[in-house]
């Protein structure tokens, strides 16, 4: 196997790690893109250079500004297809008066990231204009309602702006805080996730199986089925069961106890539990 060039492997790392982030398999990725499972094994593990349009989708699932890694991007495109070494100025013949053939080498190198990091910059630019077009989750809202994503790299929506709305498409998702996770008897995980930013909270369920479903609400708003504040998500298929699932979120203050429920579809009864929003 051909060793991948040092551009292409940044690339990939930083793809791997928007994967990681955003908890989907191969196969859930492909089934939410316009890409196969073996055409984003090959780009994950620097094999090919993937086309900008899977860049800026992972991008969009992992809630990520897509700038950074549409400049890698444009690195790693531009040595593959020897643009880069096209728009270089030419050495002179022979080594620099003084050196020897390694420091030719250097000047040659020197040219190339040059000329690249000329065009870098202006993708870079270009690139935080893009659209939001993340496809419906379970924590998401429908696909109609999606508005073209603002200049802004920061969160979408605060407080009761952001009731019943996907944390990752409203960028509430980027570092939040963890407040606490619990393993039912039946595998699953849960977790409660506050975004401080934002001002909101909602939970995550993985290990599920279908029918599974979670609900989370904020103490001062009551809770139940039914509720006032009360968000849920179930897992209805198996690309759900083998990835995160998000309930949508609610707003939470300081100080007060968001709760989050497992209702198992083979039954077994309900597991809940709860933590307080630090202050």
């Amino acid at each position: 196997m051909t060793t991948p060039s040092p551009e292409r492997a940044r690339l990939a790392a930083a793809l791997r790690e928007l994967k990681g982030r955003t908890g989907l398999s191969l196969a859930a990725l492909a089934a939410k893109t316009a890409f196969s499972k073996s055409s984003w094994d090959r780009y994950l593990n620097a094999r090919t250079v993937p086309p900008r349009d899977a860049v800026q989708e992972l991008c969009r699932l992992a809630g990520e500004p897509e700038g950074r890694c549409v400049a890698l991007w444009e690195i790693a495109e531009s040595q593959g297809s020897g643009r880069a070494t096209e728009e270089a100025p030419a050495p002179p013949e022979g080594p620099p008066p003084g050196g020897d053939a390694a420091d030719d080498g250097s000047v040659r190198r020197s040219a190339t990231l040059v000329a690249v990091l000329a065009s870098v910059c202006a993708v870079a630019v270009g690139g935080l204009a893009a659209v939001a077009l993340l496809l419906p989750h379970r924590d998401a809202e429908p696909r109609a309602s999606l508005s073209p994503a603002p200049a802004t790299t920061g969160p979408r929506c605060q407080g009761e702006a952001c009731e019943g709305k996907s944390a990752m498409q409203m960028k509430c998702a980027a570092g939040p805080q963890t407040l606490a996770a619990h393993r039912t008897a039946s595998g699953a995980w849960m977790e409660l996730r506050y975004s401080r930013e934002c001002g909101t909270s909602w939970a995550r369920m993985w290990s599920t199986h279908i029918g599974d479903r979670l609900e989370m609400s904020v103490g001062d708003k009551g809770g139940g089925p039914g509720a006032d504040g009360v968000r849920s998500a179930e897992i209805e298929n198996d690309v759900d069961a083998d990835n995160y699932v998000y309930t949508p979120m609610t707003a939470a203050r300081p100080g007060t106890v968001v709760r989050a429920c497992l209702h198992p579809a083979a039954g077994g009864g309900t597991e809940c539990f709860d933590s307080r929003v630090g202050r």
